[in-house]
């Protein structure tokens, strides 16, 4: 057993989801050709002056609100100066002494516990361009500076890199759900660097922490931080000391490598941008913008559990995605049996998304085609592969379930003259087959009842079709 509490504090990049960058017109689209989207104002030439985003204001403080942060009635710009190649102005526009939101809080669900993980500050920020490293040389994209984020820094209140991976998650869910950002890892919209420190068991002071980078998937936060408790543990119980510095997480070698040592704030010499006044904040729009936040995920899933009696596991995987979400509550909203709706929803329907690797939102499927497809089964107008059959069809065309099952006459069979028959044709056909279930061998009876589905075109119904071969064998 480990010596050492583990301490961990994150700070996560947010790119907001504007069509343009924070302090000019250029456009923040991703893929484009290298400094293709730049002007004057975001490369930083002489005599170029900034005209603040109200978009890009009006996010940040929703993501604020929905982090619970308390709002200032002014917020403002400083200067954050640093020497880097993808830095053309030679300093960023950031938040220091009056940041958009402070002392908030999220809840975060590990397993069956909930715990409160504090922020420190929410800021608004332009963002740095991108360094591509090549043999020899190094090239410098600037379409990325400039484009709006947010970063979110929350109190060393982690304690273990798999609890710093499921806070992650969480957060990129609230961003999501509040339509704050795209959350794509992989384009750089999301951003994680971590603060990383031990200290004895039972003490209070922290102790030396390093900052890791480059962690751009949320599998490289949980091994970046567990490579860096592993490598200051080994330190510590040689008897050697932390250094404060900088460090970065390569993917390749599952490891963290030095760059620097560990900037203070004082470093960076931030001062009042002078070209870009203070914004105010009137309790009028904070009030409006809080209004209209929408339900957040944990506590859209604890409603699930309560209102409609799902279990842990189905409620946190339909919340886990806001498209998920939205389908579920359209088909709720229909007095659909919400387990089925889940199996539909978490079966199928991911199933077809992931094999054709389309994104749910893009789907022709609405809540009410769900809602439809599960009282057609509860009402026993179709059996389960008939249900099967009709949600591939609407998944490709956006037909609706009711259409389908009318225009093809797929109702399901409940005659037991007419499903008898059927058995009898099958027990005729097989009888190896009837003579194994006769001397016991049971699952010999799950391939009847098969043939019999086939036979019916999957229309009779499955436990009538059990109950008359139960009864003939």
């Amino acid at each position: 057993m480990s010596r050492y509490e583990t301490v961990i504090g994150l700070e996560v990049h947010v790119e907001l989801k504007t069509q343009t960058k924070l302090f000019c017109r250029c456009a923040t689209s991703f893929g484009a050709q290298p400094n293709a989207h730049t002007c004057p104002v975001c490369l930083g030439h002489p005599g170029a002056l900034p005209v603040t985003n109200e978009q890009a204001v009006l996010l940040a403080l929703r993501a604020a609100l929905a982090l619970q942060c308390t709002i200032p009635p002014v917020t403002s710009f400083d200067r954050k100066n640093y020497f880097y190649p993808d830095s053309p102005k030679a300093y960023q526009i950031s938040q220091f002494a009056h940041p958009i939101g402070r002392n908030g809080v999220v809840e975060v669900a590990f397993g069956r516990t909930t715990e409160r993980i504090r922020i420190h500050q929410v800021h608004l920020e332009e963002d740095a361009g991108k360094l591509i490293h090549e043999p020899y040389r190094s090239l410098v994209d600037l379409n990325r500076a400039g484009t709006p984020l947010i970063e979110i820094v929350t109190e060393p209140d982690l304690r273990s890199a798999e609890h710093a991976k499921m806070f992650l998650e969480q957060l990129r869910d609230i961003i999501l759900y509040c339509g704050v950002s795209d959350g794509k890892m992989e384009e750089g919209s999301l951003r994680c660097d971590a603060n990383v420190s031990l200290r004895p068991i039972g003490a209070t002071t922290l102790g030396t922490k390093t900052e890791i980078k480059n962690m751009n998937s949320f599998r490289a936060v949980q091994g970046g931080i567990a490579y860096e408790v592993a490598r200051q543990t080994a330190l510590l119980d040689r008897g050697e000391r932390v250094v404060q510095q900088t460090r970065r997480w390569d993917e390749a070698q599952s490891i963290t490598i030095a760059m620097r040592s560990k900037e203070q704030a004082q470093d960076y010499r931030y001062f009042a941008d002078p070209d870009l006044g203070g914004i105010a904040l009137s309790d009028q729009l904070i009030t409006q913008v809080r209004d209209a936040l929408p339900e957040l995920p944990l506590a859209k899933r604890q409603r699930y559990e309560q209102q409609y009696g799902l279990s842990e596991y189905d409620a946190a995987s339909l919340t886990a995605h806001v498209a998920l979400t939205k389908l579920f509550d359209e088909a709720m909203a229909h007095a659909a049996d919400a387990k089925t709706v889940a199996n539909v929803l978490l079966g199928d329907v991911c199933a077809y998304a992931n094999a054709h690797d389309a994104p749910l939102s893009t789907l022709p499927i609405t809540g009410a085609h769900i809602a439809q497809l599960a009282a057609l089964l509860a009402q026993g107008t179709i059996s389960q592969p008939i249900a099967k059959k009709v949600l591939k069809q609407t998944l490709q065309t956006g037909e609706a379930p009711n259409d389908i099952v009318a225009t093809q006459g797929l109702t399901q069979i409940q005659d037991s003259d007419a499903i008898d028959a059927l058995v009898t044709q099958v027990i005729t056909a097989h009888p190896q087959s009837v003579a194994d279930v006769r001397s016991g061998k049971t699952q010999a009876l799950g391939f009847l009842v098969g043939q019999v589905m086939r036979a019916s075109q999957g229309k009779a119904n499955p436990a009538l079709v059990n109950e008359l071969l139960k009864k003939r064998l």
